[in-house]
C-alpha cells in the first residue's frame, strides 16, 4: 500500500490531547502533512495553547504513530503557532463528540 496523506492522518488520529476527548486530527491541530517516495514524512502541527502541558508528549505520540507505518523511514514533527489554533478548526465530527453546534 503506498504511503499517502490519508494513511499518515489515520495514524495521527490515534493521538489525543489528554484534556479533550477527540483525536488531534479532528481537533484541527494537524496543519500539513508531506511525504516523499523515500518514506520521509513531515507533519506540521500546532497545540491548543503555547503553554499546553502536553507540549512534548503530543508531538512525540504523533512521531511514534507515524513512524509505525511500515513504509515510513523518517518522521519530522514541526510545531507551528501560525495560524493560532481556535475552536472553529474542530471538524464537524469532533464538534458532535464535544456537543458543540454543528
Amino acid at each position: 500500500m503506498p504511503l499517502d496523506r490519508e494513511r499518515i492522518l489515520d495514524a495521527a488520529r490515534q493521538c489525543y490531547d489528554p484534556e479533550i476527548p477527540i483525536n488531534i486530527v479532528d481537533l484541527g491541530l494537524i496543519y500539513d502533512v508531506q511525504c516523499d517516495d523515500a518514506g520521509n514524512v513531515t507533519v506540521k502541527m500546532t497545540l491548543t495553547t503555547q503553554g499546553c502541558p502536553s507540549a512534548q508528549a503530543i508531538p512525540e505520540q504523533v512521531r511514534a504513530r507515524v513512524a509505525a507505518i511500515e513504509e515510513v523511514r523518517d518522521v519530522k514533527v514541526e510545531i507551528v503557532w501560525e495560524p493560532a489554533w481556535n475552536p472553529s478548526m474542530i471538524s464537524p465530527s469532533g464538534r458532535q463528540v464535544l456537543g458543540l453546534e454543528v
